[in-house]
């Protein structure tokens, strides 16, 4: 079981498609990339031009499942990962998660989530499934919130950004015995 944890199938439903990040997904990630306003408190969104070392850098990570997140049209406009994978405890996170503007409020994430949420707990078995976002990312944590995760707790001057920000982190997690519930959330919410 624990080698799949390191697995990135693809990921379907009829909102959207998880692919393994690639280099070939680049361009697009490029241009979705333009289509946001960069966030002082956001540091997993790469530079416009730098969209290839970025892909490069997520795909060296050991502990690091990553996806392009590819819309109906067939684009990828964003990516998200599973991350600090312990098999062990089955418990994961998701995270590093940024969908182009264009596509943020629609289906799009909330059917990324769905798919992520059900590969965690029905085929790998997680007990836990955390996820993770700055105190001060409102929207960040609003959706989080809106998919039925509880808030743990918060991590005070916990990380470092790249701008010298020293960043509060806010926990949230969901767990086996409440997923049956989330997961008829977010089916309801995508219908």
């Amino acid at each position: 079981m624990s080698s799949d944890y390191f697995a990135a199938p693809v990921l379907a439903n009829q909102w959207v498609t998880l692919e393994p990040l690639a280099p070939a997904h680049a361009d697009d990630l490029a241009a979705a990339v333009g289509q946001l306003h960069t966030l002082w408190y956001l540091d997993h969104i790469p530079a416009e031009g730098d969209v290839p070392a970025y892909i490069d850098g997520l795909l060296a990570e050991k502990d690091r499942v990553a996806w392009a997140i590819v819309a109906p049209t067939g684009e990828a406009v964003g990516v998200t990962t599973y991350l600090h994978l312990d098999p062990v405890n089955r418990n994961l996170e998701i995270g590093s998660t940024w969908v182009g503007a264009a596509h943020q409020g629609s289906r799009i994430n909330p059917a990324a989530k769905l798919l992520l949420l059900t590969r965690a707990f029905e085929e790998l078995g997680c007990l836990r499934v955390e996820i993770r976002t700055h105190f001060m990312n409102q929207q960040s944590r609003r959706a989080i919130e809106k998919l039925g995760a509880r808030l743990d707790g918060v991590l005070r001057r916990h990380k470092i950004l790249a701008s010298g920000l020293v960043r509060d982190t806010c926990v949230y997690s969901i767990v086996n015995s409440e997923w049956p519930e989330v997961k008829a959330g977010l089916a309801a919410r995508l219908r």
